[in-house]
């Protein structure tokens, strides 16, 4: 076990993250770090150092033990991505058994029986979309699937399920985006965006007082009203990080997955052929195409903890990077292969979605998402290839997703 930082002799550790979010894969750095410094110093955009935790073994570790405090990493001085800390409630930012309370009231919304019971639903707005944008085109386009499908799909799914009219729906992207911004906005253009969500969701919830509906934000009114099992604010952050979660990282690994495909002409042939092994090649494009450009939401030592043979003093940030995780070559066999004949144990050891108390709430409404769009391609595209040489596309810059900002495709 070592006890003292590993770039000692360096006047900082190196900046993290490491490069710009301008691939698919995660950084080449992390075999490098997984195969000799699992556990490492780096230093992050804000707030000083951290360590960075690139193996599957220890990241699960990470995101399970409740040494490590999600709450912790969020309070004001910690070391961070975001310029702008994130209110101190809410699911994301809390630990048991405060994040076990207001987990258990969303949990009946995204189960696997709700999501399956959505995924009519889910096809319909999926049909919508591409048949419009392949009739609003030129007969075989291009058309950009990012705004035209990998954008509108999810936040039309997560708005219907929190019972948000069409016409609010547009203004969520540029709330989005702000929300998830490292170094793409400044501090005020952040907080101007946090406190327009935070009125309107407080509107919201207001109108489902007067006029109760059938959909998640009336539930968590009720919650509020009348079990007394939420605050206010605790009310308006919940669902605010619903509606992100559940669109941004949606939307982006639409995208992402699509262009792996495309990109890689056999594949998406693969497909055309045995539409069956959809579900098969989601859960291969989640474990091969990092969501996130920092890796994972940080999280501090309550108390010393050894992690990979390195001491984690108390009070000291951690950054797992499921990323890099989900390419550890001691879990999966040519990792930098995307086989949509990889056979994963019982539970998917892939970390897409997390491990532990704050593993995705959404995930299966989101795998019903990522399958029935691209069923959809499949099915009314079945022509689809990219547009633009690859090496041409631009992705997104200063966000903690990672995603393209345009996907320009012909059929």
């Amino acid at each position: 076990m070592t006890d003292s930082c590993p770039y000692s002799g360096a006047e900082s550790a190196p900046a993290y993250p490491f490069r710009a979010a301008d691939r698919l894969e995660p950084d080449p750095e992390f075999a490098t770090l997984r195969a000799g410094e699992p556990v490492s110093r780096v230093t992050l955009p804000f707030g000083g150092e951290a360590w960075l935790v690139t193996r599957h073994a220890e990241v699960r570790t990470v995101l399970a033990d409740p040494r490590f405090s999600r709450a912790a990493a969020c309070a004001p001085g910690a070391a961070r991505f975001e310029p702008v800390p994130p209110p101190l409630v809410g699911i994301f930012v809390s630990d048991p058994p405060e994040h076990s309370r207001l987990r258990r009231l969303v949990a009946q919304a995204f189960t696997a029986r709700r999501a399956e019971q959505l995924r009519p639903q889910v096809r319909r707005h999926v049909r919508v979309l591409l048949e419009r944008m392949s009739t609003e085109h030129a007969p075989g386009g291009p058309a950009d699937l990012v705004h035209h499908f990998a954008l509108p799909l999810p936040v039309t799914v997560i708005c219907e399920l929190l019972g948000i009219p069409d016409e609010d729906r547009g203004r969520f992207r540029t709330w989005c985006d702000a929300l998830l911004s490292t170094t793409a906005l400044t501090r005020e253009e952040i907080g101007a965006a946090r406190e327009a969500l935070s009125r309107f969701l407080a509107g919201q919830a207001a109108q489902r007082r007067e006029q109760p509906g059938d959909d998640l934000l009336t539930a968590l009114v009720r919650a509020r009203d009348e079990g007394d099992r939420l605050s206010e604010q605790e009310l308006v952050v919940f669902t605010g990080g619903l509606l992100v979660a559940g669109y941004e990282t949606t939307a982006g690994q639409l995208a992402n997955f699509g262009y792996a495909l495309l990109r890689q002409p056999r594949l998406w042939q693969e497909l055309r052929e045995d539409p069956e092994r959809v579900p098969a090649a989601v859960e291969e494009l989640l474990r091969y195409v990092p969501s996130l450009v920092t890796g994972g939401f940080t999280r501090v030592a309550k108390e010393d903890v050894e992690l990979g043979g390195t001491l984690v003093r108390k009070g000291e940030t951690v950054v797992p990077v499921l990323g890099s995780a989900n390419w550890d070559e001691e879990v999966f066999a040519d990792p930098h292969v995307l086989s949509f004949d990889r056979s994963f144990p019982r539970g998917s050891p892939h970390l897409a979605f997390g491990h532990g108390p704050h593993r995705c709430v959404g995930a299966q409404l989101a795998r019903v998402e990522f399958q029935e769009g691209l069923r959809g391609l499949l099915d009314v595209l079945p022509g689809l290839c990219l547009d633009k040489p690859v090496g041409e596309e631009a992705w997104k810059t200063g966000m903690v997703v990672r995603g393209l900002r345009e996907l320009w495709v012909r059929w």
